[in-house]
């Protein structure tokens, strides 16, 4: 792909696209991001006036525009004149619906909408923000240990959340409508837990998490791990997919490593030993216990005790990627997170 085209990222203000559109920036290329409202759009252009290289050309190839995933009104106009798409925008709630229609539809929907309006427009490359929630919702066979790309998440099982289901089929879906539309290349960055530095006040849900344990607001942690990776690693592969054509067709799994929560809550113990970090283990009985009053909890219980090691291999491979240790993501969220006020 040649360099100075412009792209178009929806989503624009959330935690991981704003650290690709700083990414596609100081790689020379233009940016239109959507945005649900202006107020976002000038939280995004301060962020950028803030950390981008070349600050001097950021009017010129910074633009916003409003989209709605729910609607089909401005897809053509937003775009108009773009080479390309990275899809970011999805739903990721802290706490798990009751009906999963309120996740699965707008991103199943809206993953549909943006390949369907880019295709009309001609833009034929598009990059799709997935999750790991979208390849390790299944048993691994026998003799495996490690999820992969060729894994993914069975909708149909007990341990499948809402959420994880919403990325599973929405990913599915632009799978499909690229082998309907051959013309089409697609793809996939699979995100574990994605820590790392916000480049503003605003955090996404993942950070939540951080804050959270920072604040000992539980005396407990949940048998629950996630693979984590640093939103920076995350931006690269989203920018080196988009700009080596060999990625065209591949899924790609982004996470340094597979923690256990306890494990997490140790790193930011050890880093504030002043601070009442829960590292503590919560039995399973008492999570489910608790989960009859906080939706936050009866979230996670499908999940409990499921073990998810991935194998990030492919991105090293294709994409060049050398992924920030976990631990560091861990500490650099926390340090952020002080730094910005969000923990007293």
């Amino acid at each position: 792909m040649a360099r100075k085209k412009q792209v178009l990222v929806t989503g624009g203000s959330g935690f991981i696209a704003k650290h690709i559109i700083l990414a596609l920036l100081d790689e020379g290329l233009s940016v239109r991001a959507s945005v649900r409202n202006e107020d976002r759009a000038a939280d995004v252009r301060a962020a950028m006036n803030t950390h981008a290289r070349d600050r001097e050309t950021l009017d010129a190839r910074l633009t916003f525009v409003e989209l709605d995933l729910t609607r089909d009104e401005g897809w053509d106009a937003a775009l108009d004149g773009c080479s390309a798409l990275i899809h970011t925008a999805s739903p990721f709630p802290m706490a798990q619906p009751e009906d999963e229609d309120e996740l699965v539809r707008p991103a199943v929907d809206g993953t549909l909408r943006a390949m369907n309006a880019a295709r009309d427009a001609g833009v034929t490359r598009v990059i799709l923000t997935s999750s790991t929630v979208a390849v390790t919702g299944t048993r691994l066979p026998a003799g495996r240990h490690r999820y992969d790309e060729n894994d993914w998440t069975d909708v149909h099982s007990a341990m499948t959340t809402p959420y994880a289901k919403s990325k599973t089929l929405a990913e599915r879906a632009a799978w499909s409508f690229v082998r309907e539309h051959p013309e089409m290349k697609l793809t996939s960055i699979n995100p574990g837990l994605v820590l790392g530095p916000p480049l503003d006040s605003r955090i996404g849900t993942s950070l939540e998490l951080i804050e959270r344990l920072l604040a000992g607001k539980d005396p407990l942690v949940p048998r629950l791990g996630l693979p984590v990776v640093d939103v920076r690693d995350i931006a690269q592969m989203h920018v080196r997919a988009l700009l080596r054509d060999e990625s065209v067709g591949f899924r790609f799994v982004g996470a340094e490593r597979f923690m256990w929560m306890t494990d997490l809550a140790k790193v930011l113990a050890a880093e504030y030993p002043d601070r009442r970090v829960p590292t503590r283990q919560a039995p399973d009985w008492l999570l489910r216990l608790f989960a009859i009053w906080d939706k936050s909890i009866k979230g996670i219980l499908p999940t409990l005790g499921h073990e998810t090691p991935v194998n990030s291999a492919l991105a090293a491979e294709i994409l060049g990627i050398e992924f920030i240790e976990a631990r560091q993501a861990i500490r650099t969220s926390a340090a952020s997170l002080f730094r910005e006020g969000h923990v007293s």
